[in-house]
């Protein structure tokens, strides 16, 4: 994840499916409620050195958590509070009181990474892809060492 942020935008940038989210950072009203988005219509501002950032009008068509419900009555609040150098801690709250009984808050330490963000691309941090060339180079060295491995598909 990348956080760009300018006097008036944040711009919140993550590998997946390239979804970069921009954030107003400035007193600006919300979407009409008949307004609904994929990703929500989101809004942020500091709470001194907590980028808060509050995201409603989701457009129902995802599920808010795992299988249970959708999103379309969801406000997900958002924060990013810096704990090290190397150490954001990205807290989050569902509040959705048409699909649960009271809101749902997680924390999850987010460590800094060296390199940039790529593209999302289906070979990127695919672990499948990983295992499947090793698995090719043990198949390889055991036939170079005359071990009968048997036909494979």
């Amino acid at each position: 994840m990348q956080i760009i942020q300018n006097k008036d935008t944040a711009v919140i940038l993550t590998e997946m499916i390239h979804d970069a989210r921009i954030v107003p950072m400035v007193d600006k009203p919300a979407l009409a409620d008949d307004i609904r988005l994929w990703s929500g219509d989101s809004r942020g501002y500091w709470d001194d050195e907590v980028l808060v950032v509050e995201t409603r009008n989701f457009n129902g068509f995802r599920q808010t958590f795992g299988a249970a419900g959708d999103n379309y009555n969801a406000v997900l609040t958002e924060k990013f509070t810096r704990v090290a150098y190397d150490q954001v801690d990205y807290e989050f709250t569902i509040d959705d009181t048409s699909t649960f009984t009271d809101k749902i808050t997680a924390v999850v330490p987010m460590i800094k990474m060296a390199g940039q963000v790529y593209e999302y691309a289906c070979h990127e941090g695919n672990y499948g892809m990983i295992n499947t060339l090793r698995g090719a180079r043990v198949e390889e060295r055991l036939a170079a060492e005359g071990v009968d491995i048997g036909e494979r598909d």
